[in-house]
């Protein structure tokens, strides 16, 4: 009795009826092959202070793009007002090996409709992580996220979270009566774009934190809030497990306008 020929028809027969997952074993040792390309372009994004305790403050997180020192983050991650009198600086934390280097920093662009920022930092190019084509991400999709959900607080080593792709939306949300309208939400209606919602549960310190694919390790998102329950201190003891993502595209084109700039 040819046994191996057997257990593969079962096997098949398993994925047909829906009992074992598709591509299963093909994803996971993709994520096993990807995670090592990835975890050396996440750097921390915050504020350098010499006479502060701590000096270093990480305020979310940040991946390496295009030239390799370039690092792309949340808007909103990057503190608009530096203590310049005491020397506080922008600052982006990178490992080396059991080493944490810090880099100064400087904000060349952002987009704050879509809550993107671009740094530029000073030394040796870093690994850049490749940006794929977000218009291809579909719903059902299995994607990841690596970063730094609790800041420094577990230690400058990367997470990476699974992240289901639950549903391609628009940002704006009408409310529940026309009463409610505000000139900003006018406005958000105005310009609205989609945004990705993942079934993951991710903290403030992720943000800026790139969404790629395990297979290919491009990134299609970055991801920029958490659903939060209730009050905002809820998003640590009481997590919502629902995700939103910038789609990559609008990186891209916040790249391209930089590269134009004179």
């Amino acid at each position: 009795m040819n046994y191996p020929l057997i257990k593969l028809i079962l096997l098949m027969a398993f994925v047909h009826l829906g009992m074992l997952p598709l591509h299963a074993a093909a994803q996971g040792s993709g994520l096993v092959e990807t995670l090592p390309r990835i975890k050396p372009a996440v750097v921390g994004v915050g504020t350098h202070h010499p006479t502060r305790n701590p000096r270093v403050q990480l305020a979310g997180t940040g991946f390496v793009v295009g030239d390799g020192l370039t690092v792309a983050t949340n808007a909103h991650v990057v503190v608009k007002e530096l203590d310049t009198a005491r020397n506080e600086t922008l600052g982006v934390l990178v490992r080396r090996g059991s080493q944490i280097e810090v880099r100064a920093a400087e904000r060349i662009t952002s987009d704050s409709e879509r809550d993107l920022a671009l740094l530029r930092i000073q030394g040796d190019p870093l690994p850049a992580l490749r940006l794929g084509d977000s218009d291809r991400a579909r719903e059902g999709q299995t994607l990841y996220f690596t970063g730094y959900p609790l800041g420094a607080v577990l230690g400058l080593y990367p997470s990476t979270h699974r992240a289901g792709l639950a549903a391609i939306a628009p940002v704006f949300t009408p409310p529940g009566s026309a009463g409610r309208l505000t000139p900003r939400l006018i406005r958000r209606a105005e310009a609205s774009f989609l945004i990705f919602q993942l079934d993951a549960i991710a903290y403030p310190g992720n943000s800026g934190s790139p969404l790629y694919d395990p297979d290919t390790g491009e990134v299609l998102g970055i991801i920029n809030s958490v659903f939060v329950k209730g009050a905002k201190e809820n998003a640590l003891k009481d997590p919502s497990g629902i995700t939103y993502a910038i789609p990559a595209k609008y990186l891209k084109a916040l790249l391209d306008q930089t590269q134009r700039l004179p």
